[in-house]
């Protein structure tokens, strides 16, 4: 007798493998870093991460950031780990 839908999904979500560290958008193939350092150099850090990793090749994006009391910004970069 055939699976049903439900089973089959079961079966797949039971081979899915738990993806490190907690957060809603673990496990959705991207490679995160994140920074917190004064504005100049948060910017500078941005560029090289976007020259390193370039948008098109890696859909890389600042995924978020926020202004810190004493005037850091910590943000987060997100990429794909491999360009094809």
């Amino acid at each position: 007798m055939a699976d049903r839908p439900r089973d089959l999904a079961e079966r797949m979500a039971r081979r899915r493998k738990p993806a490190p560290g907690a957060g809603g958008n673990a496990g959705d193939g991207y490679l995160r870093e994140s920074f917190t350092l004064p504005r100049a150099a948060a910017r500078a850090k941005a560029q090289a991460f976007f020259a390193r990793y370039p948008k098109a090749g890696y859909m890389s994006e600042v995924e978020t950031w926020r202004e810190l009391p004493g005037g850091d910004i910590e943000f987060t970069m997100r990429r794909l780990p491999s360009a094809d």
